[in-house]
């Protein structure tokens, strides 16, 4: 009987092998230049964070949940951080914090432009769906060996696989966004002499932010996951606590740094979803009521602003 284990198996193991070999010789400049403004903003972001004291991050924090998703997020977030501290792992929720800090700016300078992008030119959407698909569906242990092989070990590497897998979600958002915008507004635009740029700014990302602030806190969420999975190649933060309490055995340390992932992620989680929802329609009136004041009365806006 004709067996499946009879064909001749074809060496893609080596293949790849050979290439990320190939690529981590000859494009060594390439990927210290990558490394080198995530280690900075990194470190930079984590100092910060750890230099200010326990009680005004505490308020600074509350304040701002407060700001962006009201007074009960706010409450939620103060009382999180309090007992995050009262489990003893405050320095490693602070990097932690300082982790997905630094790859939601990463994301967002990279996400949003190739969104926007895609949005608004079929023929790269074609070539970077097919793209984002790969990278969403592919575990997220499978792209800690070429992050290893490519960036080393360590936390700086584990921010790059961070920032690999988190930013497929904003760029999606983001092109969703912008393509959702009412068509009778984007061709009205164009009739009245707009061009491209004052479609994009006045128009469709005004239009879009609720949309590219969902995807934002998407990737918010993928990149807490994240974080956990890179203490396996030496990163720190909360993902460390759990992997060496599962290490020794120890039910309970691994717990503690389970339920501060768990709080924190939470903490991010509402604050976005806040974002999106404050501005969703009182956005869009606001942006369809200065998009027609710049249509019917520009030189009433002119004097306005005089």
């Amino acid at each position: 009987m004709f067996d499946a284990n009879d064909l001749a198996v074809l060496p893609v193991a080596r293949w790849i092998q050979a290439g990320v070999e190939w690529l981590s010789y000859n494009f060594r400049p390439v990927f210290i230049a990558i490394k080198w403004p995530i280690e900075n903003g990194l470190a930079l972001t984590d100092a910060a964070l750890q230099s200010v004291p326990f009680p005004i991050t505490v308020l600074l924090f509350s304040a701002v949940a407060w700001k962006l998703a009201g007074r009960s997020t706010a409450l939620f977030t103060a009382v999180s951080l309090v007992v995050i501290a009262a489990l003893g792992v405050w320095s490693e929720a602070m990097t932690t914090l300082a982790l997905i800090a630094t790859a939601i700016v990463v994301c967002a300078v990279i996400g949003i432009p190739v969104g926007i992008w895609s949005a608004r030119n079929d023929r790269v959407w074609n070539v970077v769906r097919p793209i984002l698909d790969i990278m969403q569906t592919t575990p997220t242990f499978v792209y800690l060996i070429p992050v290893v092989m490519l960036f080393g070990v360590g936390t700086v590497p584990g921010e790059v696989a961070v920032i690999v897998t988190a930013v497929p979600p904003l760029i999606r958002f983001t092109n969703i966004g912008i393509r959702q915008v009412d068509k009778e507004i984007v061709e009205a635009g164009h009739a009245f002499g707009a061009d491209s740029r004052q479609l994009l700014w006045e128009i469709q990302l005004p239009l879009a932010v609720p949309t590219i602030l969902g995807g934002l806190n998407q990737t918010v969420l993928t990149a807490m996951v994240m974080s956990v999975v890179i203490a396996m190649i030496g990163a720190e933060g909360l993902g460390l606590v759990v992997m060496q309490g599962l290490g020794r055995l120890d039910v309970g340390h691994a717990a503690i740094g389970g339920i501060a992932i768990v709080l924190l992620a939470m903490i991010l989680d509402r604050v976005t979803q806040g974002m999106a929802s404050r501005s969703g329609r009182p956005n869009r009136s606001a942006a369809k009521a200065g998009f027609w004041a710049r249509l019917f009365f520009p030189h009433r806006l002119e004097e306005i602003k005089t």
